[in-house]
């Protein structure tokens, strides 16, 4: 093989850069040594030169025309020091305890019932459903393994 087609791997040893019709081989970095851990890209260590020292002024401005009335800067502004919030408390509800696996519908039906009602909101009501999911798991390897210990100590 041509040494111009070779390469050095991670451990030193030669391997091939191309396959014999020319192309890249699959897996094998033109770098394999690769971008240095932590190092930045150009136009960002420029643009974080640029407003060094110079962020206290930014910040002012900006809250100076956000109260000027700039609604634009205003909504940057808030979106910046009071992000959107992800998720919140569901309000009080009242739901059915699961004990086993023949409460289920009881407990799926309340759910149902208050979405449908408008007490809780599709995404929430999604989201117990979640939960709900989990813990019919939680019940059904608890209700396993009581099961597993009963044909256990029989065979004994």
């Amino acid at each position: 093989m041509k040494e111009k087609n070779m390469q050095r791997d991670k451990t030193g040893m030669m391997q091939e850069k191309r396959d014999k019709g020319g192309r890249f081989i699959k897996g094998v970095s033109g770098n394999p040594a690769g971008r240095k851990q932590g190092s930045r890209n150009r136009a960002t260590v420029i643009g974080q030169e640029l407003i060094d020292g110079k962020v206290e002024v930014i910040v002012k401005k900006a809250m100076a025309m956000a109260l000027d009335g700039d609604t634009q800067m205003l909504r940057t502004c808030l979106e910046r020091l009071i992000p959107v919030r992800k998720s919140s408390p569901i309000q009080q509800i009242t739901l059915p305890v699961m004990k086993s696996l023949d409460d289920l519908p009881k407990l799926t039906q309340a759910i149902l019932t208050a979405a449908s009602s408008g007490e809780l909101t599709p995404d929430e009501a999604e989201g117990l459903m979640k939960i709900v999911a989990g813990h019919v798991k939680a019940v059904e390897i608890g209700e396993l393994e009581t099961r597993l210990k009963k044909l256990e100590e029989k065979q004994k």
